[in-house]
Order: C-alpha cells, then structure tokens, then sequence
C-alpha cells in the first residue's frame, strides 16, 4: 500500500488554529426575544411597525440577535391564554398592545418586564402605582388624555347639522362607562343628544345598526376601546351603508372611511417606545424605574372624499387646523 502524505505549510497551519481558537472564544450571538399581544383581527397595530423601524435603528436584527413573536387575537379570553403561555415560555420583554392584553398580562405575567402601548389609565386600573413610578414590572405609552371632549366638538364644527349621535360602548369594557360620561358631558354642552346602545359582538353591532338611517341619525361616536380595537372594519361598514358619518379612533380608519380622526400617531410611538423602554430594558433597565409617558401630539385627519359624498362642506377654520387629508 502506498501512503501519500501531504505537507502542510507551517504558516498555514497556524492561521487555520488561530482562526479556530479565535471562533471558539468568541463568546454566542446574544438572540433577545419579544413576544407581543394585541386584540383585533381585523388590523395591526401601526405601532407594530414603528417598533420594528425603531429597534432596527438602534443596531438590533431581527433574524440574528432579536426574534418577535406577535399574536393576533380576537378576544380578552385569548388574550389571557396567551398571556400564560408567555409566562411559561419567559420571553426577555412582553409587548402588550391595547387595554384588554393588558388586562390579561396582569397577574399573570409577573416577573417578566412588559411594555404597554396605547393603555388608557394604567393607575385607575391598578395595574402600576403611578405613572411617574410604575413600581412593579410594566410601564410604556398611555393613550391621550381628554381625547373625547375634543372629538366630539371636532365632530359638531365638522358636521354642524350634529344633532343627535348615535355612541356606542361594549359594556363588558371596564373603561367604557368613565368614557361614556366624558362624551355626554360633551355632547350636551353642545346640544347634541347621545343615542345610547351596548354592543360586545358583531351580531349586536349589527342588530344596532339595522333600523338606523341619516335621517334618524346625524353621526356615530365610539365610546369604548373595546369596540375601536376589535370591530373598527364592520362599524364603518355598517354606517357606510346608511351614510352616516363616523368619528374615526385614528388615522387608520380614516383611511378606510371614517370622516375624521383626532389621536396620535401610533406608528410614531412604537418608534420611540424602542429607544425609550424596549432597548433600555434589554440592557438591564428596570420597568419600575421607568416613567410612563404620555405621547401628546394628536393629529387632526379628515377624509374629504367621505365629506363629499356626504353632502359636508369643511369650514376655513377646520381646514387651518387639519394635519392630514385623505382624499
């Protein structure tokens, strides 16, 4: 038998052992993984992608040193299910969008930092001690302030023939009876009468829609974050049928019809949660420790082509103040 032996050059042997000892201490890709919740099939929040722009500028990858897993869902009751499940597999950070994932993050997930986008009162909820010290595991972004006292006279300056509003509220939403009373204080400082109906399911959504028309009603207003977050397509179906104008949750569903929208740019706000908590906890920041803030730069955005086909005149006055048309 004939043994062939090859030489390999010193030189060469060396770099490939340095190379090898140099792999081998370089220490593994520290993966950070996200698991995040919102209640709502029939959209995404904006903010997901705000977030996603936001931590790429800070230098994270998603698909090398950052994994999200967001989930969907179309109820509390799900939201609660995933809530658990996320308590179980112990992510790095929560992510909670809305009142209801929230709601379900609360007691369950402990000792898992959270972040929340676009809560309504975090404090009256009991779910941190207060929004300059959170205490506890959660913090983030709350919703704007006083936004259904100014809606609502947005509403009468852009539709003057505003008489009598139709307000809709799920009364299984915790929040739905304070929001309910700030809009029938607005609403009769204004002169308008408030049409009062409860509706949790698309069923009772449609059965309040069915006897109404633009002669029995002058607009519809939303006065529950349950119902803008989960039926915001079929609300503006339904009135869309029966051409009555609509007092959008935000821009997103001006776009898909509603007459107008004042509220803040979410898409925005996922952005800045990503310098502002997400990186900072990743890198050892504590939530308790961390401020809630509440991004006050509402925007005012009117869809003139809903105007139009609704017999609407926008005034001057309204027009100046616009941020956003949609036409």
């Amino acid at each position: 038998m004939t043994i062939v032996r090859v030489a390999i050059p010193a030189a060469l042997a060396l770099s490939v052992l340095a190379a090898s000892l140099t792999a081998e201490a370089q220490p593994p890709v520290k993966v950070y993984r996200i698991s995040l919740f919102h209640v709502g099939l029939d959209h995404v929040p904006p903010s997901l992608d705000g977030l996603r722009d936001g931590l790429k500028a800070l230098g994270y990858e998603e698909g090398k040193d950052l994994r999200l897993d967001f989930r969907n869902l179309p109820d509390e009751a799900a939201a609660r299910v995933t809530a658990a499940e996320f308590a179980r597999t112990r992510p790095d950070l929560v992510i909670a969008f809305e009142d209801q994932t929230i709601r379900a993050a609360r007691g369950t997930i402990t000792d898992i930092p959270v972040v929340f986008l676009h809560v309504t009162d975090p404090v009256a909820a009991g779910i941190v001690k207060s929004l300059a010290h959170p205490g506890g595991n959660m913090t983030g972004f709350v919703a704007l302030g006083n936004a259904p006292l100014k809606e609502v006279q947005l509403f009468k300056e852009i539709v003057p023939g505003l008489h009598r509003m139709l307000v809709l509220a799920d009364p299984d939403d915790p929040g739905a009876p304070q929001f309910r009373r700030e809009v029938q204080q607005a609403a009769s400082a204004l002169k308008i009468t408030t049409i009062e109906r409860d509706a949790g399911t698309e069923k009772e959504l449609e059965q309040v829609f069915a006897p109404l028309s633009r002669n029995k009603t002058d607009g519809v207003f939303i006065a529950s974050l349950n119902l803008r977050v989960k039926f915001h397509s079929l609300i503006l179906r339904l009135a869309a049928e029966r051409e009555i104008p609509v007092a959008g949750h935000r821009k997103e569903w001006v776009e898909r019809g509603a007459l107008f929208s004042y509220a803040e740019n979410i898409r925005e706000i996922g952005r800045v949660a990503a310098g502002r908590y997400v990186d900072k906890i990743l890198k050892g920041a504590k939530p308790a420790d961390l401020p809630i803030e509440a991004y006050e730069r509402p925007e005012l955005v009117i869809n003139l082509k809903v105007a139009k086909a609704l017999g609407l005149t926008m005034s001057p006055s309204v027009l100046q103040r616009v941020d956003q048309v949609i036409e």
